[in-house]
């Protein structure tokens, strides 16, 4: 057994750790220099995974194997729908929100009946959750000091108890310095998301001791297990009930939104929408990891006990049974971390929510808050939200004592789940549909409570002996159709499936069937359009267009000054000022969008609901008809509407000049080709006809010339002359393709014969180049039907090509001809310097040529390989070139095959 001294020196000692890191982290943001990062972000989010899977998990494990899964799928799941989350958080920034009951108040006019409502039911439903923590703790208390159904006690006090006074004293300090809720507790994200690493290092060291040290490894353990029929069950995949498994997936999905704790961290707690990003991944991450040794712990648990111990303890009982002592301490203040993080964030956001909705619409309307009596409340809302810290810890001991041993952990926790799903129709339907009313979201909200008030926590108070069980055995009158948890004969499905498709069908029903029979007032169609709309208004306070009536700045700024506090309240009106390019607030005009202001600055504080109340309670609003907030969202619409449409005619102006610019760019191009084909033109002109002028004039000067020396300079004024008839003729040639004005012979042609006859032609210029030529013409060749003397050409110029740009001596020039799929393919290949990436895409132009144009630039006018692509193309075949630089160039051409004799 270990020392209890020991045991409760290490948790002071951790507890003691996280107060310095909040202290670190609230320091740094008072700095400006705020510690919390994606990682952070995504880290905090893993306060889902309370003591129930830290505990829990395992014990479901030993009964419905994989089964437990099922609650990390709808976090997973429900953290890859962005988009919904995103809008969330704007609609969140835009509002002020401060809690899951803000939220859905704000939406339907900023009712505060229906967040008291919301609020009611987060504490009745969370309650059971905080017990269950209350439960893990002292279930680990007992095992650690061997005193299995004994509650430990430290001087006579319940060490449970000391437990929640102990987090009752930590959230206070770090969850209640400031007054305005939207101000994020940084300190207290940083504690939570360093205890998040803390529980999953826990689990995984239990989890490579029970799989590595207590047996040989996964494979060893899974097969003793097998060897016994009760654990094979486990270890069998088997066809879940649907119903079983859609329900857990569905509640944990919601959960991770709904329950106010996940709120918190997820939306209120958020400084960047980018973080979502990191934490998409990086979450279901770490549930796969916190996830990875549930199984095993559950089957070396069994292994080890047989049916003997709670499963639910097995974490720590497989190390104490081992000796690991020091394993067990650290598994414990793994498990101490999952329940700690939880009280912690959860009781923050129920407290400023029992003190926003509960608490201050009853004190708003007691004259003991007379201004004059009261002219600071600043101090009184904090001390109501430390109240509210205490009785919610107090509430969770008081469900734990009583009703807490009936149920299994992972039970206590699904019937909190199953009360928060309840929030899903009307914040869903307020994000997505305008019609939603006030009236439909009440209606909706209280028969889902009414419908899990009767189907899941009363059965739960009559199983631990609170109340009578009648309603279970015989239904509520007697009705047999009434039976709870097989209500209206429904039975079959265990109880958090009844109850969830029950209570969310009564629940969804209620608020569609009530929104469309009642009519919303103005408010709420304002409301309405920002939160629906969000993303369109985000140029725009939200509601600061539907408003008209007389205001005072000097009541205005009291109000701001009896709930903020005189300090804070002139440091946000001067920011304002500023804002609005005044220099001092005092001289501001309490017009419109600063009563916008001044709602926004006291939401943060109590909440929009009061907020609303307390605005109106000094300033002269005249009622808009539902008419008027029409015409003025009308012209909102159309000022949008016009925006988009400026917008439209922006990017289609943005677009034209980019083609234009394109387009000029193209006729630059153009221009210095034109002007390279014509200096490459005038120079291919210039040479021949220098030579033939300067050897005439020999010729004419000179009668008495050798008949040698005569015969060489006629030979070569004849050479000069067809290769001026050949420049001419391929600029007409080009001319007269582009023109659709050549013409052509077709007639079936025997490609090999071509090949070989192009090859004979240029054989000598080869030689005397020292150019080595190889040729693999394939035999029995198709024929195609093509213009014989032009296919000749296609096949002489890329010969000719190629040996203009190997090397003397060195250079090797491949000819392949094969029928490839229904073609006939000729491929020439040389072993020159290749061509880069952008050579290959303009080689085919015209005028283009390979090589450096100033140094290095073949002869010739750049317009063979165009031609040639020019003819392939005509008759249905296609021309193109592979290279690299330093690799040669493989130029290809296909045309299609026919099944005539070839010529």
């Amino acid at each position: 057994m270990l020392s209890g001294t020991l045991v409760a020196f290490l948790s002071v000692l951790y507890l003691g750790a996280l107060f310095a890191i909040a202290r670190f982290g609230d320091a740094r943001a008072d700095a400006g220099r705020s510690i919390i990062s994606a990682n952070v972000y995504a880290l905090s989010l893993a306060v889902y995974c309370t003591s129930w899977t830290f505990f829990g998990s395992v014990g479901r494990a030993t009964s419905g194997g994989l089964s437990f899964l099922t609650i990390y799928l709808g976090p997973t799941l429900m953290l890859l729908c962005v988009g919904v989350l995103v809008k969330m958080l704007r609609i969140a920034k835009a509002q002020r929100i401060t809690t899951i009951a803000d939220f859905i108040a704000a939406r339907y006019g900023k009712s505060a009946w229906l967040a008291g409502l919301v609020t009611v039911i987060a504490v009745v439903g969370v309650v059971p959750y905080i017990a269950l923590q209350l439960k893990a703790v002292a279930a680990s208390l007992e095992v650690l000091f061997d005193q299995p159904g004994q509650a430990v006690r430290v001087a006579g006090i319940d060490s449970t108890l000391l437990v929640a006074a102990v987090l009752a004293a930590f959230t206070i300090l770090f969850g209640t310095r400031h007054l305005d809720a939207t101000e994020r507790h940084e300190g207290m994200v940083a504690a939570v998301a360093f205890e998040s690493l803390v529980k999953l290092l826990a689990f995984l060291a239990v989890g490579l001791f029970v799989t590595y040290g207590m047996y040989d490894g996964f494979t060893d353990l899974f097969t003793r297990a097998a060897q016994h029929p009760e654990l094979q069950a486990l270890l069998t995949p088997q066809t879940p009930k649907p119903s079983a498994w859609a329900a857990m997936i569905v509640l944990s999905a919601l959960a991770i939104i709904f329950l106010p704790r996940q709120f918190q961290v997820l939306v209120v707690e958020n400084v960047d929408e980018s973080h979502l990003k990191r934490a998409v991944w990086l979450f279901p991450l770490y549930l796969l990891l916190i996830n990875i040794f549930v199984l095993p712990v559950a089957l070396g648990g069994l292994l080890h006990f047989g049916g003997g111990v709670n499963p639910d303890v097995f974490v720590l009982t497989l190390p104490l049974a081992e000796k690991a002592e020091a394993l067990a301490l650290f598994v414990f203040i793994g498990g101490l971390s999952a329940a700690t993080g939880m009280v912690i964030v959860e009781t923050i956001a129920l407290s400023t929510m029992m003190c926003n909705d509960l608490v201050m619409p009853i004190l708003l309307r007691s004259h003991w808050l007379h201004p004059e009596r009261r002219p600071d409340l600043s101090g009184l809302l904090i001390g109501i939200r430390r109240l509210a810290i205490v009785l919610v810890l107090l509430l969770g001991y008081v469900y734990f004592k009583a009703a807490g041993e009936a149920h299994a952990l992972v039970g206590i926790g699904l019937i909190s789940f199953a009360a928060v799903a309840q929030f899903a129709p009307a914040l869903f339907g307020g994000m997505y549909w305008k019609q939603g009313t006030r009236a439909g979201a009440l209606a909706g909200l209280l028969t889902g409570f009414a419908v899990w008030l009767y189907t899941l926590l009363l059965p739960a108070f009559a199983k631990s002996g609170w109340i009578d069980a009648a309603f279970l055995t015989q239904g509520l009158f007697g009705i047999e159709l009434l039976r709870a948890q097989a209500l209206f004969g429904l039975s079959g499905l265990d109880e958090i499936s009844h109850c969830l498709w029950w209570s969310l069908l009564a629940n969804l029903l209620a608020y569609v069937t009530v929104s469309l029979m009642s009519e919303a007032d103005a408010m709420e169609v304002r409301q309405a359009e920002s939160f629906v709309d969000v993303f369109r208004h985000a140029w725009q306070t939200p509601g600061s267009r539907a408003w008209r009536g007389n205001a005072s700045l000097a009541e205005i700024a009291g109000l701001l000054e009896r709930f903020l506090g005189p300090l804070r309240a002139h440091m946000q009106l001067q920011v304002y000022a500023r804002a609005r390019g005044v220099a001092e607030w005092r001289s501001l005009v309490p017009d419109a969008s600063f009563v916008e202001f001044a709602e926004n600055e006291l939401a943060g504080a109590i909440g929009s609901a009061s907020a609303r109340a307390m605005v109106a309670s000094v300033v002269r609003e005249e009622d808009l008809g539902l008419e008027e907030v029409f015409e003025i969202l009308d012209e909102a619409s159309q000022i949008r509407a016009y925006s988009r449409e400026l917008e439209d005619k922006q990017r289609a102006l943005e677009a034209a000049t980019a083609e234009l610019r394109a387009a000029n760019e193209r006729l630059r191009e153009l221009d210095r080709m034109k002007d390279d084909f014509i200096s490459t033109v005038t120079h291919e002109l210039r040479t021949p006809l220098t030579s033939i002028r300067a050897l005439s004039e020999m010729l004419h000067e000179d009668p008495e010339l050798e008949l040698a020396q005569r015969k060489r300079f006629l030979g070569i004024i004849v050479s000069e002359t067809e290769r001026l008839t050949r420049l001419i003729n391929q600029v007409l040639d080009m001319a007269k393709l582009e023109s659709g004005r050549a013409e052509w012979s077709p007639t079936v042609v025997a490609v090999d014969q071509v090949v070989a006859e192009s090859i004979a032609a240029l054989e000598p210029l080869y030689r005397d180049k020292g150019v080595r030529l190889t040729q693999q013409i394939a035999t029995g060749l198709p024929g195609v039907l093509a213009d014989r003397d032009r296919l000749m050409q296609v096949v002489v110029n890329l010969l000719s090509n190629a040996v203009k740009f190997v090397a003397a001596q060195n250079g090797v020039v491949e000819v392949d001809v094969r029928a490839d799929k229904g073609m006939v393919r000729v491929a020439v290949a040389d072993n020159g310097p290749g061509l880069t990436a952008e050579e290959c895409r303009s080689v085919f132009e015209k005028f283009r040529q390979g090589g450096n144009t100033l140094t290095d630039k073949p002869q010739g006018t750049g317009l063979g390989l165009p031609i040639s692509r020019q003819i392939v193309e005509h008759f249905g075949g296609k021309l193109s070139v592979e290279s690299a630089p330093g690799a040669g160039a493989t130029f290809v051409f296909t045309i299609p095959a026919e099944v005539s004799e070839a010529q």
